[in-house]
């Protein structure tokens, strides 16, 4: 894509077409990011009600309903910007949106766990399809100065929509019930995604159009998508993935580990093939030459494991709120307002003061989030389950979402300008492929130690023991009241700790990416900024 950055037209200000574009293209964006965290507060009620009453789903279910989506959605990034760039961008944007319209309708007349994370993997392949698109448009019908507004305003909605999906998850739960109030979690996109569809066809320029203004239709025709090294990482990235989500639930048999091992040989394979398809002469997936430069490779790096600490944040929430406190859906989306406030407050000044500081804003960025989550993982650990309430969050989590803010607007133009301004699409695609992974794994590592810790397997047996020592004691008066009281005790304890677990692997996240910001360059020139922010 830095081909159709260096061709854009010398004039300083958009068309009203290009603002009007612009508009529909960022109601997909937020439809597409609203889904990696409005379904957060839904998967308790998920967990009790997909399977019809009675049967609730496994603990697995919770963190591939998550992890699916992310990581669907990541694989999907590269091959459909190329594919936009080979049909145009229009009609894969149009497409991609109506299986996501579609795929959320089924997501929620789902039926089974199992027809859920299938219907939720789809949703985010179809998410990865028009997502790129995006970007795309921005570059071509953006000049200059202009062009960095457009991708201020878009990181801004990438901030406001996943700090707004807990809040309205949890109001969507409030009003129409838990039985069927999940199922409108992913229902509210059908009418966003209709409108959202019509106004594509009448103000999105089609592709002669783009190609008019690009001037690189040879070019882009002859881009083709590596089928091979897609296959490869998408094994490999699974194999990884279902151990880490589904070892803790089955205590960790001897196949997790041989599919973990299989995993990373995949991505060995993978790299060979990626070295080996561009000596022939063709495109890959990923170009070898962009882990040439060494601050970009730390900058991969940053993205996936900034992704992984920030994402996971509301999954370990709203599990507490819910499933240990005893929380509604509403109740626990609220906790996340302070979050939501700071991200809009920081991605509404990340711009600007990324001109003034350059590095410095993600270091400030990184340093909050950071902060904020060592601050929860404290009072996790110090406060007691039953006395833990949203007030002693209400700070760190602020803090967080400044920090959050500052950073996600930004972060991809300081990793893309580690490489030359002629890889800046690659680099930008591989970016954002990162994040969606760093989400996907970071849901998987953090539910299996939340389930770990939590082992809520050895709890009935524990309450049972505890219930026999009190009526001995005679401190209740039934068997019903004790086992009442000394359950909603056991659980607040236990997955508070286990809460305060999971809290603590964000942190190292956290710190790890603080750490990585150094690698990025201090500044990003105008020409390099072109590229944009991930998503």
């Amino acid at each position: 894509m830095s081909e159709t950055a260096s061709a854009a037209p010398p004039s300083q200000t958009a068309s009203p077409q290009a603002w009007r574009a612009l508009i529909v293209l960022l109601i997909g964006m937020f439809m597409a990011l609203l889904d990696t965290t409005i379904v957060n507060v839904a998967l308790p009620t998920i967990r009790d009600n997909v399977n019809g009453a009675g049967h609730p789903a496994g603990e697995d279910v919770l963190s591939w309903v998550i992890s699916g989506y992310a990581l669907a959605f990541g694989l999907a990034l590269i091959p459909a910007g190329r594919l936009g760039d080979r049909l145009g961008h229009k009609w894969v944007f149009f497409t991609g949106l109506a299986l996501f319209t579609l795929a959320s309708l089924a997501c929620g007349l789902a039926q089974s766990d199992v027809q859920l994370i299938v219907f939720r993997v789809v949703q985010g392949l179809a998410g990865g399809m028009f997502v790129p698109a995006v970007t795309a448009f921005i570059q071509l019908l953006f000049p200059g100065r202009v062009r960095g507004s457009a991708f201020a305003i878009m990181g801004a909605v990438i901030g406001v929509s996943t700090a707004l999906g807990p809040i309205i998850g949890g109001l969507l739960i409030q009003w129409f019930g838990t039985t069927d109030g999940w199922r409108l979690v992913f229902g509210v996109n059908l009418p966003i995604g209709i409108v959202a569809l019509v106004l594509a066809i009448a103000l999105i320029p089609g592709h002669k159009q783009v190609l008019a203004i690009t001037g690189h239709a040879e070019e882009f025709a002859k881009a083709g998508i590596d089928w091979i090294g897609l296959v490869l990482v998408s094994g490999g990235l699974v194999a990884i993935l279902v151990p880490l989500i589904e070892g803790q639930d089955k205590g960790w048999p001897a196949w997790t580990f041989i599919t973990l091992a299989g995993g990373v040989v995949l991505l060995v394979l993978f790299g060979f093939w990626e070295v080996w398809y561009t000596k022939r002469g063709l495109s890959p997936l990923v170009p070898p030459r962009l882990f040439s430069h060494p601050a970009f490779t730390g900058g991969t790096i940053l993205a996936l494991v900034y992704f992984a600490a920030f994402t996971s944040i509301f999954f370990t929430i709203s599990l507490l709120w819910q499933f240990g406190l005893g929380h509604t859906a509403l109740e626990s989306g609220l906790v996340s307002i302070p979050f939501a406030i700071g991200s809009i407050i920081g991605a509404s000044l990340s711009n600007r003061l990324a001109e003034r500081l350059g590095r410095t804003v993600l270091v400030i960025g990184t340093g909050l989030l950071a902060i904020g989550l060592l601050a929860m993982w404290i009072i996790l650990m110090n406060v007691k389950g039953s006395d833990l309430t949203n007030w002693e969050l209400l700070v760190p989590l602020l803090f967080a979402g400044l920090g959050n803010g500052l950073f996600i607007a930004p972060n991809a133009q300081f990793i893309v300008a580690t490489v030359n301004p002629a890889e800046a699409g690659a680099a930008s695609g591989v970016v954002a492929t990162m994040q969606r992974i760093g989400s996907a794994i970071g849901i998987a590592v953090i539910g299996s130690v939340l389930f770990g810790i939590a082992n809520l397997t050895a709890l009935p047996a524990e309450i049972h023991t505890k219930v026999a020592a009190a009526m001995q004691a005679g401190t209740y008066s039934s068997p019903t009241a004790a086992a009442a009281a000394i359950s909603k005790s056991s659980l607040a304890t236990h997955f508070t700790t286990a809460a305060a677990g999971a809290m603590g692997v964000s942190v190292i996240f956290a710190v790890v990416a603080f750490a990585l910001v150094f690698a990025l360059p201090r500044r990003v020139s105008q020409q390099r900024q072109s590229s944009g922010p991930a998503t």
